[in-house]
């Protein structure tokens, strides 16, 4: 259960659960799933409402952040809500969540002109690798063959054809894209020869590696593109400047950790992820390296997500920068 993804990351003497948030629009009601993560109550904490999709490894530093005390350092009292994109988005605006750790969809938000603004980036590059059959060495084997995604105009589909895009391979005339869902799923493909090659997050990559794949090369080895990272809403940065600061302290700080203590965070994730120690460990050696040491937005990583945000949008006009992102 959703409850039980977070239940054990404090004590449960601590837990108070069943905090309802109440939401000013009718859609958010009808489509929010909700995940009260309680901490050590502080006398006059301020109550700093969080938006995930997942509990996973992208948002661990959400999970580090709880787990290490680094809020309640910071003297925040947190609610991490579980909740999709077009959710989070919509409560980012009334103002029911004041923060959410989605990158692209913030800076395609701001571009539309919605008051929402990018502050950091925590994940610098998507943990996505691309995994082959046994056959093929190296990109260049691939032309004319077939890939594996989830589906078609998610982002595992935009990062493949970036990645071969980099490697020199045009994406749409040189190969053959498929639909199959889950990372599971693409493998059992793969496996049955019915593709070539998938894109694969972690810990798919260390089950694709067992199975006897080439993982002929990961997003990151080829480009920075800011995956994930700190989005707030306008309100929350006019009117609660000093939370927004110390939220994004607490998350860089958890980020920093993650780097530092490979045990540590390991640790964390076997808690907020619920998966087995071995496969936490595969996530991390595979991902460590993508987690910002200081929430720094690099300019490059940045501009290719404008480009990408532009297209996707139609945009052909240039938005100031100042529109889109505010870091503090």
């Amino acid at each position: 259960t959703v409850l039980g993804s977070a239940q054990s990351l404090v004590p449960e003497k601590l837990m108070t659960w069943g905090i309802t948030v109440k939401l000013k629009s009718a859609l958010v009601i009808l489509s929010l799933l909700t995940l009260g993560v309680p901490m050590q109550r502080v006398a006059g904490a301020d109550k700093a409402r969080i938006a995930v999709t997942n509990f996973n490894l992208s948002y661990l530093p959400v999970g580090v952040a709880i787990r290490r005390g680094f809020f309640k350092d910071e003297g925040l009292e947190v609610e991490v809500i579980r909740m999709n994109t077009p959710t989070t988005l919509t409560a980012m605006m009334t103002g029911d969540v004041g923060y959410t750790l989605l990158f692209g969809s913030v800076v395609r938000a701001a571009l539309r002109g919605l008051p929402i603004r990018a502050l950091a980036s925590l994940l610098d590059s998507p943990t996505y690798a691309l995994i082959a059959r046994t056959e093929y060495k190296t990109l260049k084997d691939l032309k004319g063959k077939t890939v594996g995604i989830a589906n078609f105009g998610g982002t595992d589909e935009v990062l493949s054809k970036m990645i071969l895009k980099a490697q020199g391979i045009d994406p749409e005339r040189e190969l053959k894209f498929i639909a199959l869902g889950t990372d599971r799923a693409r493998l059992a493909a793969l496996k049955e020869g019915l593709v070539d090659v998938a894109i694969i997050s972690p810990p798919g990559d260390t089950m694709g590696r067992q199975m006897g794949f080439n993982v002929l090369t990961r997003a990151h080895e080829n480009f920075n593109f800011p995956f994930l990272g700190i989005g707030t809403n306008l309100k929350s940065l006019k009117e609660r400047p000093l939370e927004v600061r110390r939220v994004t302290k607490a998350l860089v700080r958890a980020n920093r950790f993650i780097r530092d203590d490979k045990e540590g965070a390991v640790r964390v994730l076997v808690d907020w992820a619920k998966i087995e120690r071995e496969h936490a460990l595969a996530s991390y050696d595979s991902a460590w390296k993508v987690f910002s040491p200081d929430g720094n937005i690099l300019p490059e990583g940045l501009r290719l997500v404008l480009e990408q945000a532009k297209s996707e949008l139609k945009l052909t006009r240039d938005i100031p920068l100042n529109e889109i992102v505010d870091p503090l």
